[in-house]
């Protein structure tokens, strides 16, 4: 891993973070995909405190695996501070960039700082095609964006703004609150691949009605660690 850093000193284009926490039955699957563009964008995992093979698993496959306290923003952050990239793109453990990914980011002097993609979720149906089509319309219409859309942001920006703030649930909404005072996303159309685990596990029509109720919540002012708590009393 040392001499992949030593490479990874020079300007680079893109840092991807992933935070994990017990992602051993698919960390394999998340970052193959990504192993060819080694050198070309730097990979730092960020675990969480995993009790499972998630770190001997992903050692190999990443530039920086580095351990912080559990929880995404403190996760994303951590990884941010060591990122050599001059964007910053925060990717789920279950989600799959759309190919050509790279060349879809913004050129040195573009007026678009930061965005995210278009989702799709995987395995499909008509119903959960609706909910992707909505979860992108309304990032379009709000400029609000998810972690499931895999945010990206110029390095220089994200630090500019102090990068996510130290909450428990609702971390990319606020962030994204915050960075589009500066400018709007960039909602690129090509889709990346996310997992719909949670709307199977607990219903697609249980998944939405509680998502839409969290995101009211919060909107309302709702404390984003009791948010969290009952995001994950449903979802097990």
């Amino acid at each position: 891993m040392g001499s992949t850093l030593s490479r990874l000193e020079a300007r680079l284009k893109l840092s991807i973070i992933m935070p994990v926490r017990n992602e051993a039955a698919g960390i394999v699957a998340a970052l193959t995909p990504l192993q060819p563009l080694r050198g070309e964008l730097e990979l730092i995992l960020v675990d969480g405190g995993s009790i499972d093979e998630t770190l001997a698993l992903a050692a190999p496959l990443v530039d920086q695996l580095i351990q912080s306290e559990p929880g995404r923003a403190t996760q994303m952050n951590a990884g941010a501070a060591l990122a050599h990239g001059d964007w910053l793109l925060f990717l789920h453990a279950d989600t799959c960039l759309p190919n050509g990914f790279i060349g879809l980011l913004p050129e040195p002097g573009s007026p678009h700082r930061w965005g995210r993609f278009d989702v799709r979720l995987s395995p499909s149906s008509p119903l959960l095609a609706v909910v992707a089509w909505m979860m992108n319309l309304r990032s379009r219409l709000t400029a609000v964006c998810t972690g499931d859309q895999a945010i990206f942001v110029e390095r220089r920006l994200f630090d500019q703004f102090g990068g996510y703030a130290p909450i428990a649930l609702m971390e990319d909404i606020e962030l994204s609150k915050r960075l589009r005072r500066q400018s709007r996303p960039l909602c690129l159309s090509e889709r990346l691949t996310t997992s719909s685990r949670r709307w199977q596990q607990n219903g697609t029509l249980r998944t939405i009605a509680l998502m839409w109720q969290l995101r009211l919540r919060y909107w309302l002012g709702a404390d984003p660690s009791e948010l969290a708590r009952q995001y994950s009393g449903r979802r097990n």
